[in-house]
């Protein structure tokens, strides 16, 4: 007998559209996000001369430093070479909605002028961190991202699987020791609270609708419970063979994949089967494949 049984599947009524591959799609989120974005460096990050981190921060710093070009040209400007690598070492459509996502940053920065009547620089400096981070969540949802230091690590992560994180983490640590030449050690702090927010926010906006829990049902009545998932989610399952370390006997451990309101449902399920039953949850956020999320190809 083969160690791990797959359960018949129940043929599912799944009327969703998969928009993942749309061109259309992809537009209005990049459009939408990099709207986002603009907003908040033009409204927020500029009048303030916060560092936001990234390339638009590195921009903000040569332009509060040296004048002349605005940063939203000169953020369009430091991307060049970045676009560069995403034709050669990423992907032809990875470039294309990477720049349409630069260039529509930057035209938003340039037309577009709302005013913000934030007057506390605390406050200031936490709205543009959800108002960016936003915006650069539902851009990174695309099959682009928003340029800059995006690019570089979709690359990094892609071929040598280095964290985007630590990337970010390094780019924007060398970022703020340089501004602390050239700003006031408050507006710094401010800055680091603007780019955790954002970080934060971006998190958030892509696991938003994505996360799922795995849950795994150690229970002498897993066949029945089984049964009841069938019937009430349409959902399938697959028996682990799992062997007691107490009574030395063998026993299938039920797992399955739902989301959060299932979870409570499931729960009442399993215990109205089995009151001694075992019920482990664990978080996910990246399910791929049969009914979940289609995997997303750069």
């Amino acid at each position: 007998m083969s160690g791990i049984k797959q359960l018949p599947q129940v043929r599912k009524f799944n009327f969703r559209i998969d928009c993942t591959y749309s061109v259309w799609w992809n537009l209005l989120l990049i459009s939408v996000g990099s709207f986002l974005v603009a907003i908040g460096f033009k409204s927020l990050s500029v009048p303030y001369q916060f560092i936001p981190g990234g390339i638009f921060g590195l921009s903000s710093l040569i332009y509060y430093t040296f004048g002349g070009i605005d940063p939203g040209w000169l953020y369009m400007l430091l991307n060049i070479p970045l676009f560069i690598m995403a034709w050669v070492k990423v992907s032809r459509r990875f470039f294309y909605y990477s720049a349409f996502a630069t260039i529509a940053t930057t035209v938003f920065y340039d037309i577009f002028t709302i005013p913000m009547p934030i007057t506390n620089q605390l406050y200031a400096a936490v709205a543009c961190g959800i108002l960016t981070g936003l915006g650069a969540g539902i851009v990174l949802r695309s099959l682009g991202s928003n340029g800059g230091l995006d690019v570089l690590a979709v690359y990094l992560f892609q071929r040598y699987n280095i964290g985007i994180g630590k990337m970010y983490l390094i780019f924007n640590t060398t970022l703020f020791i340089l501004s602390a030449f050239r700003l006031p050690l408050d507006l710094i702090i401010a800055s680091l609270i603007l780019t955790f927010i954002s970080s934060v926010v971006v998190d958030n906006t892509l696991s938003l609708f994505n996360q799922r829990k795995v849950v795994f049902i150690i229970s002498d009545n897993a066949d029945a419970i089984c049964k009841e998932i069938f019937d009430s989610f349409r959902q399938s399952a697959t028996f682990l063979k799992g062997f007691g370390a107490y009574k030395r006997q063998e026993k299938n451990v039920l797992m399955t994949v739902i989301n959060n309101v299932q979870l409570k449902k499931l729960e009442e399920i399993t215990f109205s089967y089995d009151p001694n039953a075992l019920f482990i949850v664990e978080n996910t956020f990246s399910v791929l494949g049969s009914s979940f999320s289609k995997r997303k190809i750069y």
